[in-house]
C-alpha cells in the first residue's frame, strides 16, 4: 500500500516513524513540551534528522529531560556532556538546556503551568490549518513570534521564532501536515 505523507518525510524509517506517529499530535504534557523544545532548539543549524537518531542518547544524558535534575547540572556535568558522542558536543546547546531546565523551574515556581504557558499563544487548541504543500507553508507566524518573544523574556534559548514554529508544528500546536497527508484528518 502506497501511502502518502508530507513531502518532507522521506524514505527513512526512522522519520517516516516519527511523521506518522510523533509529528502534529497534540502535547499537553509539561515534561515532554520541555523535552521537545529543547531538542527542537538542538536542531538549530542541523538537519531534524541528525537530532531524531540522538533523540535517546539526549535522554539519557538529561535526565529524561526532568527539568528539576537539569536544573542542577554544573561545569562538570558540561564537560562530561561535551565528550558525549551520542549527542551534538556543542557548549552552547549543552548550556542552553540546562539553562531552559532553570527558567521552566522558575516558572513553576512563581506558579506558572508550562503547558497552560504554551498552549495559550494558539488559544488552548491546534490551529487547523490547509496546506496542500509544503511550501505553503511558513517558517514562523506570529504566534511563533510572540512565543518566542515570551520564551527569550522567561530565560530560555535556542528559542527562536523558526525554531518555536518548528515546536509548535511537532507539537500539534498547529496541523501543518498537507491536505493530501495521510495523518492530516488524525
Amino acid at each position: 500500500m502506497d501511502t502518502t505523507r508530507c513531502s518532507w518525510v522521506g524514505n527513512d524509517p526512522i522519520y517516516q516513524a516519527y511523521h506518522d506517529n510523533v509529528w502534529g499530535r497534540p502535547v499537553y504534557d509539561k515534561q515532554e513540551l520541555f523535552a521537545k523544545l529543547c531538542l527542537d532548539g538542538q536542531q538549530a543549524g542541523l538537519s531534524w534528522i541528525t537530532i531524531l537518531k540522538k533523540q535517546q542518547n539526549y535522554e539519557a544524558a538529561f535526565a529524561n529531560f526532568d527539568p528539576y535534575i537539569v536544573s542542577k547540572y554544573d561545569e562538570q556535568n558540561v564537560e562530561t556532556l561535551m565528550q558525549d558522542s551520542g549527542i551534538v558536543r556543542n557548549r552552547l546547546k549543552i548550556n542552553s538546556i540546562i539553562r531552559n531546565a532553570r527558567a521552566f523551574v522558575a516558572m513553576e515556581q512563581q506558579g506558572i503551568d508550562f503547558s497552560q504557558f504554551l498552549w495559550d499563544f494558539v488559544g488552548g487548541k491546534p490551529i487547523n490549518n490547509q496546506f496542500k504543500s509544503m511550501a505553503e507553508v511558513p517558517a514562523q507566524t506570529t504566534e511563533s513570534e510572540a512565543m518566542s518573544k515570551a520564551l527569550k523574556k522567561a530565560g530560555f534559548n535556542f528559542v527562536g521564532p523558526t525554531i518555536c514554529y518548528a515546536f509548535m508544528q511537532a507539537v500539534g500546536m498547529v496541523n501543518d501536515h498537507t491536505t493530501d497527508c495521510f495523518c492530516y484528518s488524525i
